[in-house]
């Protein structure tokens, strides 16, 4: 029995997420597929983290546990041409110890939010990224964005269906930067609460369009309470972009 670390890459949008789910297709699900029809076996993929319907992946980490004698770049092929049409790529595939664990061994995760700040409609991006036509001043954003980071109670960017034990988190950081017409928010922390980073960027979205104030963004947090949320982004422009190790 050999462990098997993959990267992944995915386009979330024909997805309910990244895990397996009941009432529709995840990542998870295409990719074991994959695996029991090159292995024949019924492996379960165990990932870094989770990622809601439409959300991206740019380097997913996962592990699952193969009997089948079999070269990690042979499984890696196999399993890109079998996961097709799907849009799945597995990046790498290497032999992992038998003790490392995608999820558990992991200390720190990073996603990357791409805001589209134009007038124009999106084509080449549609589905990939939050196009707001108002302009946003990122530089506000960024500033803002500072008083989240930190240990917290992120109570009030926090899902009502989250599973965490705790609301507690420590957000080691958060930027905001401007690339030409886009509006790049990074993320960083050990882990994340369900739907965390989408709501810390829907109201950093408001400040950029002076909406908010940072003493909002402040307030909204101070209150622990879901009701001061000003905005939940779409998951369009979510990609989970590293797992730390």
């Amino acid at each position: 029995m050999s462990r098997f670390r993959f990267t992944v890459e995915f386009d979330g949008r024909p997805f309910m997420g990244w895990q397996r789910q009941a009432h529709g297709p995840s990542v998870q699900q295409a990719i074991e597929k994959a695996i029991a029809t090159v292995t024949g076996e019924a492996a379960t993929l165990y990932a870094a983290g989770r990622t809601d319907a439409g959300v991206h992946g740019l380097a997913m980490v996962a592990h699952a546990d193969i009997a089948k004698p079999i070269a990690p770049f042979r499984l890696m092929e196999a399993l890109n041409a079998v996961v097709r049409p799907a849009p799945i790529a597995i990046l790498d595939c290497a032999i992992a110890p038998d003790d490392w664990h995608a999820r558990f061994s992991c200390i720190g995760r990073t996603y990357l939010y791409r805001i589209v700040n134009r007038r124009a409609p999106l084509t080449l991006d549609l589905g990939h990224a939050w196009r707001i036509a108002k302009p946003l001043d990122a530089a506000a954003m960024h500033d803002a964005a500072q008083m989240l980071v930190g240990l917290h109670d992120f109570t009030t960017f926090r899902s009502v269906h989250c599973q965490a034990q705790s609301p507690l988190k420590t957000l080691d950081r958060l930027d905001v930067r401007r690339e030409g017409d886009e509006v790049l928010v990074d993320a960083a922390a050990r882990s994340f609460l369900h739907h965390q980073v989408r709501s810390m960027v829907g109201c950093l979205a408001m400040v950029g369009q002076g909406q908010w104030q940072a003493d909002d963004l402040k307030a909204a947090l101070d209150s622990r309470d879901r009701a001061a949320l000003g905005h939940n982004a779409p998951p369009d422009g979510l990609y989970f972009v590293a797992a730390r190790y």
